[in-house]
């Protein structure tokens, strides 16, 4: 990857490298990736030594890559004394945006190798466990019956670990809940379904008629914004990585969550309580993928993915304690607020067909 700086001579006059080519104008020397990751590691570590032992190389050899990087650059990029390194202001932009582009300059390598690796290329789905709205397998029957198709490997996350794996290059789309970090990231919408309220069984919550989100809230906290994982006042946050974890978490009382539907219908346990709420917000599942992308099977997936979410049933199963008109209203208006979304989100992918 190449970023480009400048390098003026005399008077302004633009100087020659050492083949005899003219520099770029003011703004456009070129600085490559390997300086980029060694100022990185100086500006992490705030040590030369330590920087120096990290990369594998020799304290001298990196410092005069630091100081060759500043000259290109034109700017002072770290404030050196005999006992501490820190950051300019020019250092701290850049470190920021050097980050950004290495790593973007990662995950495009990782993608060339693993599509180099397959005839054709393949994609990396990655879904949370049985969070993904039960499309999975219909999804995945549907593209793969497509003529122009490539083979799909399904990697199974863990909590909140998809977005990570798509700006890593580790994953080219996913299927996943909002919120999410969307940071560097595209989204489309796929279906939305009420939510409900796990409980241990014989937790005191399932004993009321109707439940609201200020019922929750009374005894439990939410441990995070948009996570609708509630703990009891005063507790620490349980640990877990995936669904597994959590419902064992919940079935123990150290927790309660909400959970679509999809996900309660697949986990009815003796010691659980799945029960309505009224007012809980419904869940809505995204395709996501990196903004960037120009795949052809990231678009093809997407739109079999939204296909399969188009054709599903707008009714949710009345299983839910004196839950069952709440949910169905809930599930009607959440698919008539995805269909409004899907018309105004915008999908790049979807336009490279």
């Amino acid at each position: 990857m190449t970023i480009m700086a400048t390098t003026l001579g005399p008077r302004g006059q633009q100087e020659k490298d050492q083949l005899g080519h003219v520099h770029y104008p003011v703004g456009m020397n070129p600085v490559e990736s390997r300086p980029l990751r060694y100022f990185v590691a100086v500006a992490e570590e705030l040590n030369f030594a330590r920087a120096a032992e990290r990369l594998g190389i020799a304290s001298p050899a990196l410092s005069r890559a630091i100081a060759s990087l500043e000259r290109d650059l034109g700017v002072q990029l770290l404030e050196r004394s005999t006992r501490r390194v820190s950051l300019t202001e020019a250092g701290a932009g850049l470190l920021a945006d050097a980050r950004t582009a290495l790593a973007a300059l990662d995950a495009a390598a990782l993608r060339a190798r693993r599509a180099a690796g397959v005839k054709g290329g393949k994609l990396v789905l990655a879904v949370k466990a049985d969070v993904e709205g039960g499309l999975l397998e219909e999804v995945l029957a549907e593209y793969d019956a497509q003529r122009t198709s490539v083979p799909i490997e399904v990697v199974f996350t863990g909590w909140q670990e998809q977005p990570r794996l798509l700006r890593a290059g580790e994953a080219d789309v996913a299927i996943l809940l909002e919120p999410f970090d969307s940071d560097g990231l595209d989204a489309e919408p796929l279906l939305s379904e009420a939510q409900v309220l796990g409980l241990p069984a014989g937790h005191s919550l399932a004993e009321r008629r109707s439940l609201r989100l200020a019922d929750i809230e009374e005894e439990h906290r939410q441990i995070g914004p948009g996570t609708h994982v509630y703990v009891p006042h005063g507790a620490q946050r349980p640990e877990f990585n995936d669904m597994t974890q959590m419902l064992r978490q919940i079935e123990l009382g150290r927790m309660i969550a909400l959970f679509p539907t999809s996900v309660a219908e697949r986990n009815a346990h003796r010691q659980l309580t799945w029960c309505a709420v009224d007012d809980a917000p419904p869940a809505t599942f995204a395709a996501a993928w990196p903004q960037r992308s120009s795949s052809l099977a990231v678009a093809a997936l997407v739109r079999v993915a939204g296909a399969v979410a188009s054709r599903r049933p707008r009714t949710v199963s009345g299983q839910y304690r004196d839950g069952e008109d709440h949910q169905s209203d809930k599930s009607d208006a959440a698919d008539r607020d995805r269909e409004a979304r899907r018309d105004t989100h915008r999908a790049a992918p979807l336009e490279a067909s």
